[in-house]
């Protein structure tokens, strides 16, 4: 990641934390309407599961500049996913919500220089999250 797309991504991170309940509740209609499937997967209150989502972005989105910190939360919650049943295939799906939620929350904002950056940044996060995931199946099966 180069600083500019770290900066891209950070900058306009900051332009949705303030509608960070909408913004993860949006995020959650976007994913179930790409794959209705996914929402068996969900137990519990979705708000509450858009509030840890915006928090856990939050942080990676503070991070980037310290990949040290933030490749043990991303590989932990790789693993983690894996126990819930997440698969490989998930992960494209839930960067296509991403990017049409942070379309729709940054209007005009969401230039293609920036998209860009959020595609590379959340590109290194499913990598980094699905390769913990299979280090973590290989070991115990």
């Amino acid at each position: 990641m180069t600083p500019e797309t770290v900066r891209l991504v950070q900058d306009s991170f900051s332009k949705v934390v303030p509608i960070a309940p909408q913004a993860g509740a949006l995020f959650y209609k976007n994913l179930f309407s790409i794959d209705p499937n996914l929402k068996s997967m969900f137990k519990g209150d979705i708000n509450a599961q858009g509030e840890k989502l915006m928090q856990l972005l939050g942080t990676a989105v503070n991070q980037l500049n310290d990949l040290d910190r933030l490749v043990p939360i991303l590989q932990d919650l790789g693993k983690r996913h894996a126990q819930y049943g997440v698969q490989d295939s998930h992960y494209e799906t839930v960067g296509a919500a991403l990017l049409i939620t942070l379309a729709q929350g940054l209007g005009d904002a969401f230039t293609a220089p920036v998209k860009n950056a959020w595609t590379d940044v959340y590109g290194v996060m499913a990598r980094t999250m699905k390769d913990a995931a299979d280090d973590h199946s290989g070991a115990s099966g």
